[in-house]
């Protein structure tokens, strides 16, 4: 395959050939990505039948997420559904025509000769299709609200700009009606972690004292904690659950969700010795597996091992006989092992913790045992590329764990994360770009979750980091507001792409946009300015109507709007720090012990 980086020379290229582009979208741990690189893209009869008749693109949708969302939209106009790796035909300039997921190869092979057909002799026709994908894509949007009449942009906002309780009441209300009541989590299998919606309800729980808020997000930590999303031998959570008890897990373990569940697990610390011991865990997790030379954390590690899934995580009861002898049915006992019905493929089985073991020492042992032995086995990739936005999160999650534990190995390691961001990710003129790799800054710009991100990270260290944290902050204003309150996920002078895309829904993290009322709020309560306040209020309500809609969905920005609220009714200081105090090391500072529900502020 003749692969190109996206960038403005392959599209001159594909002008100056007269030939379509063929973009294919995907990331390293993505499964049927690798399947369709070695069925279609490692072939050399479909390579010959791309490389003479398109300009073939290669985009990492963690490296251009503007790239992935554009041309998503266009996927889920085109198809009705979306996924990766996607595969998109589009004209010179960008504008899609034909878009899908994964194809087989036979399918794929008269897919192209299809296209190919279509662009010789139906060209008009192409045309059209392709300005009406890009149409339906732009109207595709929420509708958002207009709240510069109530707090106009060039003035402050009223002293208690109306944030709705009873908006925030029915949306915690309709996440637990789509609660699993059994296994915790929402909804059914595939299961995520869905860190942003346990964030709201843990919120929601602070200003309302609703038990049953508090009582499911207990319960869906203990469910992943004792299943096989989480690894019982070494900690760290895999990225999602294939089953809805959380047993049998695709095996590739992301930054932002270990990152994400760090900060819930360390929220949970003093909720009992399993949540304290899976956040100790965790923590210990990334900083032994994900820190990188360069003093960052990588992206993800892959979910397969020479090409097949879950072969350094899964255990045949044979293999515990092995390496345990005599502690082998103990330790099938303990981790849910039957040697007769096994929970994986290939009489494999994911180990899970049904409940903690009486005897703490033995089934210390058998875990030190069994993880030196995998230890020994081939190891998952792991894709090094330091991501801004997830390392954000990270330096975010173990401050907020090392304030809470007093951990000094966890508060370095953000530190040396943040200075990392500043040395190599942060230009001279305050831009911030995505992604570096081996000490390398790619060209790829930093979008706004990247800005809002680094900025949380860097105020959730505070001291010496605050200005660094404001410096993106302005940023944030100056070049991603959409001029009414809202945010664009591309900054105003960024390539222009056929749209330019602004969404407010989470994804596996809360949206850029909640993010950036979340670090615009942070800002307000370390500073005490009330601009930071009213820039979250107008990014909070400009997005009121697809909240309401959309509450699922829509968590992160329901978080901010808890913070928000709890700022208006005096809950939240501001100026100072979110209540912490200098703790053993300037700049850094401990949680104070507020009381039972205040913990969790």
């Amino acid at each position: 395959m003749d692969w190109r980086q996206w960038s403005p020379e392959a599209l001159a290229e594909a002008e100056r050939r007269d030939v379509p582009l063929l973009i294919s979208i995907g990331y390293s741990t993505c499964h049927w990505c690798h399947v369709m690189a070695h069925e279609s893209f490692e072939d050399k009869v479909v390579a010959a039948a791309i490389n003479d008749r398109f300009v073939a693109v290669k985009v990492d949708r963690e490296e251009r997420p503007d790239l992935d969302a554009v041309y998503m939209q266009a996927t889920m106009a085109i198809t009705g559904q979306g996924g990766w790796p996607m595969t998109v035909f589009a004209f010179p300039d960008g504008t899609p025509f034909f878009a899908g997921t994964y194809f087989p190869k036979s399918h794929f092979l008269r897919l192209l000769d299809a296209v190919h057909s279509a662009w010789t002799g139906q060209r008009e026709e192409l045309r059209h299709q392709g300005s009406a994908i890009v149409e339906a894509s732009a109207q595709g949007g929420p509708a958002f609200a207009d709240v510069t009449v109530a707090c106009p942009l060039d003035g402050p906002c009223p002293p208690a700009p109306p944030i709705r309780t009873g908006m925030l009441d029915a949306a915690a209300a309709t996440l637990l009606a789509s609660a699993d009541t059994v296994h915790g989590g929402f909804g059914t299998a595939p299961k995520f972690p869905s860190v942003p919606a346990l964030r709201f309800l843990l919120d929601a729980y602070v200003r309302s004292g609703d038990g049953s808020l508090l009582d499911h997000v207990r319960l869906t930590a203990e469910r992943m904690a004792r299943g096989g999303i989480y690894d019982q031998l070494e900690g760290g959570f895999a990225r999602y659950s294939t089953d809805e008890a959380w047993s049998v897990p695709h095996f590739e373990k992301m930054l932002y969700d270990n990152a994400e569940l760090l900060w819930l697990y360390s929220r949970l610390y003093g909720e009992g010795e399993l949540f304290a011991r899976v956040a100790d865990e965790t923590a210990a997790f990334l900083l032994e597996h994900f820190t990188t030379a360069e003093g960052g954390f990588a992206a993800a590690f892959d979910a397969d091992t020479d090409g097949v899934e879950g072969l350094t995580y899964a255990w045949t009861y044979a293999e515990l006989e092995e390496v345990l002898g005599e502690d082998a049915a103990w330790a099938a006992g303990v981790f849910g092992v039957e040697a007769a019905n096994p929970n994986f493929e290939h009489g494999a089985n994911v180990l899970e913790l049904p409940e903690d073991p009486e005897d703490g020492a033995r089934w210390a042992a058998v875990r030190h045992r069994l993880a030196a032995v995998r230890r020994e086995r081939p190891q998952p990739g792991r894709d090094d590329k330091v991501v801004a936005a997830w390392n954000g999160l990270a330096i975010a999650a173990l401050a907020e764990y090392g304030s809470r534990t007093g951990a000094r190995d966890a508060l370095l390691a953000a530190e040396r994360a943040a200075e990392l961001l500043v040395r190599l990710h942060l230009g001279e003129d305050g831009r911030l770009a995505r992604v570096s790799l081996d000490g390398a800054v790619s060209e790829a710009p930093g979008i706004l979750e990247d800005y809002a991100a680094v900025a949380i990270g860097f105020l959730r260290l505070g001291g010496a980091w605050i200005a660094p944290a404001r410096a993106l902050l302005e940023q944030v204003r100056e070049r991603f507001g959409d001029g009414l309150g809202g945010f664009h996920d591309t900054a105003s002078d960024a390539e222009s792409l056929v749209t330019r895309p602004a969404d407010v829904h989470d994804g596996p993290t809360a949206s850029g946009w909640a993010l950036a009322a979340s670090a615009l709020l942070e800002a307000w309560q370390v500073t005490g300015e009330e601009t930071y306040k009213d820039d979250a209020w107008r990014a909070i309500a400009r997005a009121e109507p697809v909240m309401t809609a959309n509450p699922r969905f829509t968590a992160g920005l329901h978080s901010a709007a808890e913070a928000l609220v709890r700022a208006q009714s005096g809950e939240l200081p501001a100026g100072h720090g979110n209540l912490r105090v200098e703790s053993h090391r300037p700049g850094w500072e401990i949680a104070l012990p507020l009381g039972k529900r205040a913990a969790y502020v």
